[in-house]
């Protein structure tokens, strides 16, 4: 890791932990808040321990972090009021707030990378069909986990897990939360497989037979 590197990655730390500590000051549901932000206090140690053995790529760091302020803002709000979601709904006189839309295009965006990252630098697969195809199916078998956790919350909690779920009375939430983790990695493998490849190639860190030049 070079210095330039090491630099921008403190910085998205540091600006992580703000954002999480501005997240948490008086949210709208504190339960909630702990549920929605739990990957980012679970996934922040886990980069930080993992950044000599296994760095991931500016790249994915960049997209994770941006993941991040979404989970965090949607933490603090709770998806169904964030404020954004309400403008855009009132814009285009939408019948529901879209904000969670966004979490879930996210939530197949930039896991499709990071899976693609480990998936060339661990196993024999290479750029191409079968790549695409196992990664895609990667983002869409998370997505489902998450859409578990959902109803698992629902089970549990009852009406009290409303704000955490964020249906707003769509039966067909569950549907489109996961056409959404489909669309969005298939988009993020269609616009930035080739920087991909690139950031790999220029971090030393893609074997040869998988990201030829």
């Amino acid at each position: 890791m070079n210095r330039i590197q090491y630099h921008e990655n403190s910085l998205l730390v540091a600006l992580t932990l703000m954002a999480l500590t501005a997240s948490g000051i008086a949210p709208y549901d504190r339960l909630t808040w702990w549920m929605e932000t739990l990957p980012v206090m679970l996934g922040l140690p886990l980069l930080f321990a993992s950044r000599r053995r296994f760095p991931l790529t500016p790249l994915v760091y960049r997209l994770l972090f941006i993941h991040g302020l979404i989970l965090m803002l949607g933490g603090h709000y709770t998806y169904a009021r964030v404020p954004v979601g309400f403008w855009v709904q009132d814009a285009f006189e939408l019948a529901r707030n879209h904000y969670d839309r966004l979490g879930h295009l996210a939530q197949g965006f930039v896991p499709a990378i990071l899976t693609r990252e480990i998936l060339l630098r661990r196993t024999a697969l290479k750029p191409g069909g079968w790549l695409f195809f196992l990664t895609t199916c990667v983002v869409l078998a998370f997505s489902a986990c998450y859409e578990f956790t959902e109803w698992g919350a629902a089970l549990v909690m009852g009406g009290d897990a409303d704000a955490f779920l964020a249906t707003q009375g769509d039966v067909w939430d569950t549907q489109w939360d996961m056409f959404l983790a489909l669309i969005g990695a298939l988009a993020a493998q269609a616009l930035l497989a080739r920087r991909h490849d690139r950031a790999l190639r220029q971090q030393a860190i893609c074997p040869a037979r998988a990201c030829p030049d």
